[in-house]
């Protein structure tokens, strides 16, 4: 069995590390860690990226990967992608619908043999690979959200020099930006250009 901590962990911690939230922060940050463009790692580099991601996001030793499994996690992620990049709910909802129907199982619960607190999964077993997992996991995650919002619930960063996506938050306007990095650097390049050309330059 994949997840079982050495003790059951308080329930108020556990269920604050794997709320809905923090789950949907961990398929943005695993999908940063795993996209295509980023630079091959070496020496299980990106085995020891993705293991970081899944420490910090509350999974519990051991975290074995292999590279084949981060290779079916980066295959997995490639499909959830599209719906960080989804301008509306409905486009946002119609990708969720269809990794829902292909790759997870019905709604149960769960409380690995004892080890945590009930809460749900749509993987099929409590076995199952780390692929089929992130996807399912994913997936009941972001579906929460844009139902909760009706809005998708994340995005792509609007940078052009990044590709990285994030949960977008709260029910102000929505950020465009995954990083205040990046939001300075392109209100900075947005003002270089203004003053290149002589015209006022759109704020970032």
């Amino acid at each position: 069995m994949r997840y079982i901590p050495p003790m059951a962990p308080h329930h108020d911690d556990w269920s604050t590390r794997h709320s809905v939230l923090s789950t949907a922060r961990r398929t943005a940050a695993l999908l940063n860690v795993l996209a295509d463009d980023r630079p091959a790692a070496t020496d299980g580099g990106d085995v020891a990226a993705v293991a970081a991601v899944l420490r910090a996001y509350g999974e519990a030793e051991p975290v074995d990967l292999t590279a084949d499994d981060v290779a079916r996690m980066r295959t997995a992620g490639a499909l959830l992608r599209p719906v960080f990049a989804a301008e509306h709910a409905d486009a946002a909802a119609t990708t969720l619908n269809r990794l829902l129907r292909d790759h997870a199982g019905p709604l149960r619960l769960t409380s690995h043999g004892g080890s945590t607190p009930w809460h749900p999964h749509l993987d099929r077993d409590d076995d199952a690979p780390w692929d089929v997992w992130f996807i399912a996991s994913s997936c009941m995650a972001l579906a929460v959200l844009l139902w909760d919002r009706q809005r998708p619930p994340g995005r792509v960063c609007a940078s052009p020099a990044c590709p990285d996506v994030f949960i977008a938050q709260g029910s102000g306007p929505q950020r465009r930006f995954c990083s205040r990095r990046c939001a300075t650097r392109e209100r900075v390049a947005a003002h270089r250009r203004s003053r290149a050309t002589g015209r006022p330059g759109a704020g970032a």
